[in-house]
């Protein structure tokens, strides 16, 4: 028996472990299978070091991570989806109250919205030419222009300082002055603009199927590809991977990466025109929104439908705990995964002033807060749960200064990651490729590798001699013995071949055990 002190002990050291094992993030290496023993020595004292880390994060948890997220919790036979923002906005404080909210600008919109990584600042662009830039924090407004012409889109870059905007003819970037600093003239009419923050790229789909990435830090086209799949009204990044995925009006997803010009996966989702997308924050989720007024739930480690439910959404969007808000109309529907059956329930429900038709709904960081950009303006509404209680100050620190933001910046630089390192698993980045045996070229593709060459060897130029060296009759005997040289490797390879082939059919022959009525009349061996 277990005295109380020893019991509590061993209770507190299951906790610690339980956390620690969050903080390793995944199984360490397996060191058995290196022969090296010093690439075997190194990786050891690396995982020490791991183990070192996630314990102390584990125990400082307590202090640096003091906030504990919530739901609503309803009693009885209440519902949660019944409760209103009234009644929330008595019961919390007065700072969570200030995030409740209603702009009214009935002549510039409808409104999008995009908020930076920490949550701090909100840009919002307005069809007929509006951008304003918000300080969420106390509610003041940074700047607002007026570009006088059609604004599709808008996207933070990489901090609060740029932003780009998806005008009737190009995409532009401005800084937070409102100064224009760039026209990115060959991404022509963008619909969809999307920003890779690891790799600092700007993706942007345009009017007529083009998906364009653009490096933002020295400004070289990337990649530019055709998607060959008309109009496109969705385009998301996922957070994991960053492969970017778009909506097509056919009724697929296609999912695309740079260093490829063909789609990484194309999947038929609805038998209607794609109007909306958003990825869980682990990646591995994916909410899909078609004109055949259905919404489903995508588990994309086996691309296999999870759920699906009813009705129409013209906008969707993850928060960071995994609720999902779908606007649709005047009417935000909130949906969340309270059990472990991977299966989501109507959780809040909220309806604007009628009339009013929502464009885009997106959940702000590390508040319980959802924006709604429509056609009268934008709304701020209370979801409680939705946001992340406690920042790393590391990774997106609501409060930072200017010197922080500088270093963050060039830090952010330094670890820019390639192009080359997005594909749909990145787990696979840093592992050892399997080898394989290497396949024989087929007979039309050696014959058009060699075609290739006889070309190039013909169209090479000759270099001029001395005189009488360089008669037309020599310079074309010279070219057939250069041909034939270059052929030759080719030759030699397919009669290497047809031996080979023609010894295997011998062997098989001989092998074959024939009656002893034929026996008689089957060629004798040498030497019997």
């Amino acid at each position: 028996m277990l005295l109380p002190a020893e019991g509590k002990e061993e209770e507190m050291s299951e906790e610690l472990e339980a956390k620690v094992k969050r903080y390793l993030r995944g199984e360490g290496a397996n060191l058995e299978a290196l022969q090296d023993k010093k690439l075997k020595t190194q990786l050891a004292i690396r995982e020490d070091l791991y183990g070192k880390s996630a314990k102390a994060a584990a125990k400082a948890e307590k202090w640096l991570m003091p906030s504990e997220g919530g739901y609503l919790e309803a009693e009885g036979l209440e519902k949660t989806w019944r409760i209103k923002q009234e009644s929330i906005a008595r019961e919390v404080d007065i700072l969570s109250a200030r995030n409740q909210h209603d702009i009214i600008l009935p002549d510039l919109g409808p409104y999008t919205l995009d908020f930076t990584s920490s949550g701090r600042y909100m840009a919002a662009a307005g069809r007929k030419g509006h951008l304003a830039l918000v300080d969420m924090k106390n509610l003041g407004l940074i700047k607002e222009v007026q570009v006088r012409e059609t604004v599709r889109d808008v996207v933070f870059l990489h901090n609060e300082l740029f932003f780009a905007a998806a005008q009737k003819k190009y995409p532009y970037i401005y800084n937070r002055d409102g100064t224009e600093l760039h026209c990115l003239k060959e991404h022509g009419a963008v619909r969809k603009l999307q920003f890779l923050k690891n790799h600092f790229l700007l993706a942007s789909i345009n009017k007529i199927g083009q998906l364009h990435y653009q490096d933002v830090t020295v400004g070289e086209m990337v990649a530019n590809f055709r998607t060959n799949l008309g109009r496109s009204d969705a385009m998301r990044v996922n957070p994991f991977n960053g492969v970017v995925t778009l909506g097509h009006s056919s009724g697929t997803v296609t999912m695309w990466k740079p260093t490829s010009s063909a789609p990484l996966v194309k999947m038929l989702c609805h038998h209607g025109s794609i109007s909306a997308l958003a990825f869980h924050p682990n990646g591995h989720l994916m909410a899909t929104s078609g004109k055949d007024r259905k919404i489903k739930l995508w588990d994309l480690r086996k691309f296999e439908t999870l759920q699906t439910l009813p009705g129409h959404a013209c906008s969707l969007d993850f928060s960071q705990k995994g609720l999902l808000a779908c606007g649709n109309g005047s009417f935000v529907r909130v949906l969340g995964n309270f059990s472990d059956s991977q299966t989501y329930e109507k959780y809040m429900t909220h309806s604007i002033v009628k009339g009013y038709q929502i464009n885009k709904v997106l959940f702000r960081p590390y508040e319980d807060v959802l924006g709604i950009g429509h056609s009268m303006g934008w709304s701020s509404i209370l979801i409680p749960g939705s946001g992340e209680p406690n920042f790393d100050s590391w990774v997106a620190n609501p409060f930072e200064t200017s010197k922080q933001r500088r270093e963050k910046e060039v830090k952010s630089l330094l670890d820019k990651l390639p192009p080359e390192t997005i594909m749909l698993d990145p787990s696979k980045i840093g592992t050892y490729k399997p080898l394989t045996k290497k396949e024989k070229p087929t007979k039309q593709e050696r014959e058009a590798k060699m075609e290739e060459v006889v070309a190039a060897v013909k169209d090479a130029p000759l270099k001029k001699k001395t005189k009488g060296r360089s008669k037309p009759s020599r310079r074309a005997k010279k070219k057939q013995e250069s041909i034939a040289i270059a052929k030759r490797p080719f030759l030699e390879q397919q009669m290497k071949e047809d031996g080979a082939l023609s010894r295997k059919k011998q062997k098989i022959s001989e092998e074959v055990q024939l009656p002893a009525s034929l026996q008689r009349f089957a060629t004798k061996k040498k030497g019997t």
